[in-house]
């Protein structure tokens, strides 16, 4: 019975070292301590500017009865920093290198690379895609135009009224693209007579021919399509 108890003795002190030096170093002791849980319920905002911390402002953060005048505006708190004077000793946080470094060619004086430059790789303005064309091509400021030659009106009987909806339903012409529409002088001999021809656009050749043969030209506005002009 003594011998067994001396056993037990010496196992309850080894479980014992070995928990001790466990806890000292891996974990640490004030890690197995249970810390009481802090409560959110009323959650504050440190103000930084030390000269706003004990001033009342209720009044201001009273948004319906508040108004802002020249008199009462002031900038948020933190906007406002001290200039930071470099290279005035380390003690200042800005000292020696000034916070560009030992050593490159962004540490020297003057600007170290002009504006769009990244090292040599591909830059942005070069990797994105152009809006490509003349300055007055098309997409730019020029209208695009669905052209109707003059020749394809020689099917349409006299004193009819003509435009791109009255050809496409003959099948005198095929859809476009485009929305408006133009008329121009075309290969062949125009030979219909006494045709209101509605466009958005009539070059001054083919205007002519159609007047010469009795017709008549009216301009169509480019949004709806309404006559403007006879």
């Amino acid at each position: 019975m003594m011998l067994d108890a001396f056993f037990g003795l010496v196992l309850l002190a080894t479980m014992a070292c070995t928990t001790t030096s466990f806890t000292s170093s891996f974990i640490g002791r004030s890690n197995l301590l249970v810390r009481p849980a802090v409560g959110t319920g009323s959650l504050t905002m440190k103000l930084y500017d030390w000269k706003r911390r004990d001033a009342d402002e209720s009044a201001i953060n009273d948004v319906d009865s508040f108004e802002f005048q020249f008199d009462n505006l002031k900038p948020a708190p933190g906007s406002k920093h001290r200039k930071s004077r470099k290279g005035r000793g380390i003690a200042a946080g800005q000292g020696a290198s000034c916070g560009f470094g030992m050593r490159g060619q962004k540490s020297r004086a003057g600007n170290p690379t002009r504006p769009g430059f990244e090292g040599g790789q591909q830059p942005l303005y070069r990797r994105l895609p152009k809006f490509v064309g003349k300055p007055m091509g098309p997409g730019h400021s020029k209208t695009e135009y669905n052209i109707i030659k003059l020749d394809k009106l020689n099917a349409c009987q006299p004193g009819e009224v003509v435009n791109f909806d009255v050809l496409f339903s003959k099948g005198i012409v095929t859809k476009t693209k485009h929305e408006v529409h133009k008329i121009v002088v075309g290969g062949e001999e125009f030979t219909a007579k006494d045709l209101t021809v509605q466009a958005h656009g009539f070059t001054k050749t083919a205007r002519e021919i159609i007047e010469a043969s009795g017709g008549k030209c009216e301009l169509l506005k480019r949004t709806t399509g309404e006559v403007i002009e006879a």
